[in-house]
């Protein structure tokens, strides 16, 4: 038990750092696309350790590379809009609307695998519903959809399909394998978030750009392998819940203590609501 729920913990408090912190080197002058770049960087050095521990076997069958780089893309896609998002709007209501990728891991579940969810399933989900306008709403009577907002919910996409691969490819590829395909898909978007970047205006390379940068996203890369060790010793029952619903509440935390101020009423019922749902999904048993 002290082995799942330690992993699970310490994934919690990373990714919830990790969140609250992500968009600062983009705020002293780092580009969020260079930002990327360093985040898949990161990703090697848990990559090749869990590999070497494993004897570098890495599963190489038509199967498992496709579902490994389906992963891999779903995942360092939402990850480069991700970067992008946090520099827009704030992380404080951006990952209360990730958490909600569950719905959409649901739905294709759903629709594709012909599972059945159960009362806190159809709750979460609704709740989830009816949480995402609050996030932009405008108590003037019309709503404003910011593009951080549409970039939230495609990340929310992404991720949700990610899960649902994730899901699939478990039956047949070991964690070693998942995990190093998603850094290699990380790296393939190397180039284009190079492309992308501004070399017009100053980038800054002092210790709050890439240095700050890569702190801050070691803590994303070893919190994603400690993922995969929480749920190989513990319950997907019991570990889901706490970093579906945990991390994002720490980041929302953590992000609202360093605005110094509330959000608006609408927007709390929104962060609510979405962290409720996400609990209630993580919760349904499979």
């Amino acid at each position: 038990m002290s082995a799942w729920l330690g992993y699970a913990l310490a994934t919690m408090l990373m990714w919830g750092v990790w969140g609250a912190f992500t968009g600062v080197p983009s705020e002293h002058g780092f580009p969020d696309t260079l930002t990327y770049i360093v985040w898949a960087l990161t990703m090697i050095l848990p990559a090749a350790w869990v590999l070497r521990r494993s004897g570098g076997k890495l599963q190489r069958d038509g199967r498992s590379i496709t579902l490994g780089l389906a992963i891999g893309l779903l995942g360092a896609g939402g990850q480069i809009l991700l970067f992008h998002a946090v520099t827009l709007g704030p992380t404080y209501l951006i990952f209360p609307i990730i958490s909600l990728s569950p719905v959409i891991t649901v739905l294709l579940s759903l629709a594709l695998l012909k599972e059945r969810t159960g009362k806190m399933g159809i709750a979460g989900i609704v709740l989830a519903v009816l949480s995402l306008p609050l996030f932009d709403y405008s108590p003037e009577g019309h709503t404003q959809l910011g593009t951080w907002f549409i970039l939230a919910l495609a990340i929310m996409v992404a991720w949700g399909v990610q899960a649902y691969f994730i899901k699939l490819a478990n039956a047949t590829m070991t964690a070693q394998s998942i995990f190093t395909f998603m850094m290699l898909s990380g790296l393939l978007f190397i180039p284009v978030a190079w492309a992308l970047t501004d070399f017009s205006k100053p980038v800054n390379l002092g210790f709050h750009g890439p240095w700050l940068a890569t702190g801050i996203q070691l803590l994303n890369a070893v919190g994603a392998l400690l993922l995969v060790y929480a749920f190989r010793y513990g319950k997907a029952i019991v570990v889901a819940p706490m970093v579906n619903a945990g991390a994002p509440l720490l980041t929302s935390l953590i992000a609202l203590a360093v605005a110094g101020s509330l959000p608006g009423p609408f927007k709390v019922a929104g962060i609510a609501l979405a962290l409720a749902g996400a609990l209630l999904l993580s919760l349904q048993p499979e």
